[in-house]
């Protein structure tokens, strides 16, 4: 039901699940219930719930990764999300386990700034993929190997392997993976200088993700998307998406994920930002943005 985008349904049936399993006393198999439940709660943005969860799962003897460490990631310990990445796959040793933490493991190292792990994790996924002969996996490889790619400045590439994966999710009959994957396809069209194009993908996504009740996607594709009539106070669009998450209260490192640039892009950005608004600090800029309308969701 989660793959299918059933969320409000697969929710109440983990719910049962996990109570059902939790009584009288707490089962080993109410560990794999307690963490699809936070899984749900996660993608919805109900995080606090979500971390209950998973701690649930955890009491059961399930680990609560990679799920807990997405949640670490979303809320902006980036540090604490690799930390634990690192080690679950150091600890993974099965194939099945290890390729089911390699797509998190991907996302989490790229957040982090860690590109040459990242790669590694995604060109294992890929062939844990061919060995296993799954579609799901495939279609995951395939999405964490764009990604990589994107990442990398490596735009075209990253297009080729992102309209492809699209493919294998429609057919999969996932719409949230989907919707990942063209949000991943807009910027790329973004990065290749075809705007339209990258309007209507993010556009797409954001649309699937509101559909599916995705709150935090929803929310990332809105801020990548917006645009001011016109360039408030001298910002070019690319400081203008850079302000939008400095007023979302993002990090550097969190900016530099969300668009798929450097770190030290993303520095120089704000140095930029702070010289032409003439203010000289993250909140100063926060209250311009909120002062002109530039926040995420506005027009």
């Amino acid at each position: 039901m989660q793959l299918h985008g059933e969320w409000t349904e697969a929710i109440a049936e983990a719910g049962k699940a996990s109570a059902r399993l939790s009584t009288p006393r707490l089962q080993p198999a109410a560990g794999d219930a307690f963490y699809q439940l936070g899984e749900l709660y996660r993608l919805r943005g109900d995080f606090s719930a979500a971390e209950a969860a998973f701690t649930q799962a955890s009491h059961a003897g399930r680990s609560p990764h990679p799920g807990l460490a997405l949640v670490r990631l979303t809320t902006g310990y980036v540090a604490e999300a690799a930390a634990a990445m690192r080690r679950e796959r150091e600890e993974a040793q099965v194939l099945v386990s290890r390729a089911s933490i390699l797509p998190a493991f991907v996302e989490v190292m790229l957040a982090a700034g860690d590109l040459a792990a990242a790669g590694e994790g995604a060109e294992e996924l890929i062939a844990a993929s061919a060995t296993l002969n799954a579609p799901y996996l495939r279609a995951l490889a395939a999405y964490a190997k764009g990604s990589v790619q994107l990442a990398s400045g490596e735009h075209r590439q990253a297009l080729d392997s992102l309209r492809g994966t699209v493919t294998l999710w429609r057919e999969l009959g996932a719409p949230y993976e989907a919707a990942r994957t063209r949000a991943l396809i807009g910027l790329a069209c973004r990065e290749l200088g075809d705007a339209e194009s990258a309007a209507m993908e993010l556009d797409a996504a954001h649309r699937a993700f509101t559909s599916l009740g995705a709150a935090p996607d929803a929310a990332r594709v809105e801020a990548l998307s917006g645009k001011p009539a016109k360039p408030a106070g001298g910002l070019s669009a690319r400081e203008v998406e850079v302000v939008r998450l400095i007023a979302a209260g993002k990090s550097n490192r969190s900016i530099a994920t969300e668009l798929f640039i450097s770190e030290k892009t993303v520095a120089r950005h704000v140095s930029n930002i702070f010289t032409k608004l003439g203010v000289s600090t993250r909140a100063a800029a926060t209250a311009y943005a909120y002062e002109h309308g530039l926040q995420a969701g506005r027009t």
